[in-house]
């Protein structure tokens, strides 16, 4: 199966191939920093899984063996490296999927770090769009 997405301006374009290892959500501080969101879901795949077939993102050490990837244009976060911990893994932010409906989290990892609200987002009122 192949998946495309792409940064918020289309400045960067990715294809991917196959299936993800594992589809998480990460609620740890350096993805809530790095987003400026509650939390950052991510598909992992095998590095040979992705191509950029668009753009260049820019890539930064975040913390220690942490290497982010995002368009330098809009800032969208897009990748994730660590070889320390995931040796040929990236992790694809899959909110920037064409589908990110295709891929549904199945875990919530770095729940420590969580911030203490998200234990109650269900009970808050909800809208289709914008309150009148």
């Amino acid at each position: 199966m192949s998946r495309s997405g792409q940064c918020l301006c289309g400045a960067v374009k990715y294809e991917l191939v196959g299936e993800p290892n594992t589809v998480a959500l990460c609620h740890c501080r350096d993805c809530q920093r790095s987003a400026g969101a509650p939390m950052v879901a991510w598909a992992m795949f095998p590095e040979a899984a992705l191509t950029v077939i668009q753009g260049q993102p820019k890539t930064i050490n975040s913390s220690g063996t942490a290497m982010r990837s995002f368009c330098v244009d809009c800032g969208s976060g897009l990748f994730y490296r660590n070889e320390a911990f995931l040796p040929g893994i990236v992790d694809v932010q899959s909110a920037t999927l064409d589908d990110p409906d295709a891929l549904p989290p199945g875990v919530q990892i770095q729940t420590a770090e969580r911030l203490g609200w998200m234990g109650r987002i269900h009970e808050l009122p909800e809208f289709d769009r914008f309150p009148e």
